[in-house]
């Protein structure tokens, strides 16, 4: 594993004013690192603060106080344009809801970073093509979200979310709306992302799904409740 840091949060506190001298601590100091090439599940019942901390990880939102530096560049203190520009270059988003365009088929739905980014239709069109084949639905370019199962529809997703070529993927309960079945190939489509080099971080509430990531980071009340590596057993063919 590439031992380069890409997310360093230290001390991160976010606090909301509801009004009055009413105030609400989502984050009380959170401290961790994730590495190139980890593969990471934050997990935490509802109301844990995880939600908050996905939004910091993704940069769609800023901590009160504390650092974050994302590859070293801190953006802790970014304003919303800048922010923008670090999500649209540097994370992909896969959510539990696809957030797939009704009416633009696979290939227009993977386009549409690129087009924020400023791409050439014909280098769009060839970037956005194979990212469909890396995700498997390189035949389903011309199909609408309508016409795609929802495992395919998580699949062009994934595709969109990886057209820019990210310095991570931020997935937030991506088997949400997926049956068991389902839900274990896109796990493994990641497992295979992870595989080619591929940084990962997992938002869920469910163990199983939490159990595919190769670390878990558990967020209860603000804080850090546990971080630890999950243990792979290799499995043997080799008769006892």
């Amino acid at each position: 594993m590439n031992n380069s840091v890409v997310i360093n949060l230290q001390q991160i506190v976010k606090s909301y004013d509801m009004g009055g001298a009413e105030e609400v601590h989502a984050l009380r100091g959170v401290s961790l690192q994730i590495h190139q090439n980890e593969y990471v599940a934050i997990m935490g019942p509802s109301g844990s603060g995880k939600s908050t901390l996905m939004n910091i990880i993704g940069c769609l939102d800023t901590p009160t106080s504390g650092l974050y530096e994302f590859e070293g560049i801190n953006v802790s203190d970014m304003n919303d344009n800048e922010l923008a520009k670090v999500r649209n270059k540097k994370i992909g988003f896969v959510f539990q809801t696809f957030n797939l365009l009704a009416r633009s088929n696979a290939l227009h739905n993977v386009e549409l970073p690129l087009i924020y980014g400023g791409i050439a239709s014909a280098e769009r069109k060839k970037l956005a093509t194979e990212a469909l084949e890396h995700v498997g639905l390189g035949e389903r370019k011309t199909h609408k979200p309508n016409e795609l199962s929802g495992g395919q529809r998580q699949r062009v997703a994934v595709a969109r979310a990886l057209v820019n070529k990210p310095s991570i993927l931020l997935a937030d309960e991506p088997t949400g709306n997926l049956d068991s079945k389902t839900g274990d190939e896109i796990m493994g489509l990641f497992e295979e992302l992870h595989s080619k080099g591929n940084t990962i971080i997992l938002v869920t509430h469910e163990e199983a799904i939490a159990e595919h990531a190769h670390r878990i980071i558990r967020v209860r009340d603000g804080l850090v409740a546990s971080d630890e590596t999950v243990e792979r057993r290799k499995l043997t063919t080799e008769m006892a």
